[in-house]
């Protein structure tokens, strides 16, 4: 019998859903699952595409039916799991050998990966898949890390599965080891603030402003006509238009408002903490998930202090014009903040991430997917060594042209008692980062007061520490 292409280990939703897309570009692909009763019932749903699927009941013969040097997908629970399925795996594995993590992994869980499978002549890919159930079935964006050679054999594959944005496929190699599971994970963090920062214009149209789902729902529809064009704007257009078939209500509304969150955003900010870059927009998000999981405390708190929510008014302004631009220029720093700590981790970990190739895989089959990806592939295209996103020309003038909005709209919220976490880290970032002189200088000066840390000069001579007196350095 004709061997496989490729393998693949778990056939959830995310496993099955990859496997046919794989099976339907023309691949033959080999399935294992623990459960064999799995493996029968997703071979009675693959209809034509059952011919080029190989189901196998033990890892032996899942091994055996795939083509040498053999790239195996695992699509199981991240984690532990990954590890346990690479022991049962690794005996049965012959030199040259790529085992496959395309789950959301912490990346430093695939360089001790890489670390542990060094001396064996096994290799191993760690991939990052976006687009959710949907773009494993019909495309998504892929993020691969691990050495060239494995990528070679796996490009072809992943190739024809990968998305597509005008005929370039959306699948690059970005560099060793965890070089691809981070840029995964700074993807899943621009998409937290992204979708804090959509919840915040919502929140200030129904709470500010009285608008029903569905008026918020049509406003959203027009904007994804324009700059805003982006699958979460398409969905959420879609998502508040929608009718609970239950009570008839908007299906938003009878939603309860506690947000889950399966770690890869609060990976994001730990990393770009570790390394020193400020992602604030990022870390508002993520908190701000945290706070809403907090539904009890917050329902006590309410009764306590009352709800001081005040009809949102614009100092000037047309409202849905500066809404729009407002969310706009959030959505630059939050892009902004992730391309940096993607560029520190570039540097750290000596991975040399294309900047550029990196924004055109976002283009389409991911969940951050938008036109204003397009901007960002020509910008880096142009200066690929661009110290910040918001500096370089064209997103120079987008954040000249955007930012008051959003500063119109952070006071008005803040002033209406509206919380607008991430919309405020956004504007208080462009804040910091254009002000040539800060108040630092008065940290470093309490600094020095109380632990003799030193400073330095404005005028650049050799003198570090302050005039205190006695009281100074005493702790």
């Amino acid at each position: 019998m004709q061997q496989a292409e490729i393998g693949l280990i778990g056939l959830g939703v995310m496993g099955a859903n990859l496997s046919l897309n794989i099976a339907e570009k023309g691949n033959r692909i080999a399935v294992f699952n623990r459960t064999f009763a799995r493996t029968q019932e997703f071979m009675a749903e693959a209809g034509d595409l059952a011919d080029r699927i190989v189901p196998c009941e033990t890892i032996e013969q899942f091994v055996a039916s795939i083509r040498p040097p053999r790239p195996i997908i695992i699509m199981i629970k991240a984690g532990e799991p990954v590890d346990q399925q690479m022991e049962l795996l690794k005996p049965y594995l012959e030199k040259g050998d790529i085992m496959i993590d395309a789950g959301n992994a912490n990346f430093r869980d695939t360089v001790r990966r890489f670390d542990w499978l060094k001396d064996t002549g096994l290799t191993f890919i760690g991939m990052g898949v976006s687009g959710g159930e949907e773009g494993a079935r019909h495309g998504p964006s892929i993020m691969v890390g691990g050495t060239e050679e494995s990528w070679k054999r796996v490009e072809p594959v992943l190739t024809s599965i990968s998305a597509k944005f005008n005929n370039d496929p959306c699948v690059a190699w970005l560099g060793p080891d965890g070089a691809g599971h981070f840029v995964k994970t700074i993807h899943n963090g621009i998409e937290y603030a992204d979708m804090q920062m959509i919840a915040e214009i919502y929140g200030i149209l129904r709470d500010g402003l009285g608008r029903s789902a569905t008026e918020i729902g049509t406003m959203f529809g027009s904007w994804n006509k324009g700059r805003l064009n982006s699958y979460l704007i398409e969905i959420t257009e879609k998502v508040l238009m929608a009718a609970d078939p239950e009570s008839g209500k908007p299906m938003v509304d009878m939603i309860l408002d506690k947000a889950g969150q399966k770690g890869t955003g609060k990976w994001s900010v730990i990393e770009a903490q570790q390394m020193g870059i400020p992602a604030t927009a990022i870390e508002a998000a993520v908190a701000a998930r945290s706070l809403s999981s907090m539904k009890a405390e917050r329902e006590v708190a309410e009764k306590m202090f009352g709800k001081e929510t005040a009809r949102f008014e614009l100092a000037g302004g047309n409202v849905e014009a500066d809404l729009e631009l407002a969310l706009f220029a959030a959505k630059i720093a939050a892009y902004a903040q992730g391309f940096a700590v993607m560029s520190g981790a570039s540097e750290e970990f000596s991975w040399n991430l294309p900047m550029p190739t990196i924004a055109k895989i976002w283009r389409a089959g991911c969940i951050i997917r938008s036109q204003f990806l397009d901007e960002i592939t020509r910008a880096f295209t142009a200066n690929p060594d661009a110290a910040n996103l918001i500096v370089t020309p064209a997103f120079s003038v987008m954040v000249k042209e955007s930012l008051p909005s959003l500063r119109r709209v952070v006071a008005a919220a803040v002033t209406a008692g509206l919380p607008v976490p991430a919309l405020a880290s956004a504007l208080t970032y462009f804040d910091a980062y254009r002000q040539a002189r800060g108040s630092a200088n008065l940290i470093q000066a309490q600094r020095d007061f109380f632990g003799a840390h030193g400073f330095d000069r404005i005028d650049g001579k050799d003198f570090h520490h302050g005039p205190w007196g006695s009281g100074a350095a005493t702790f």
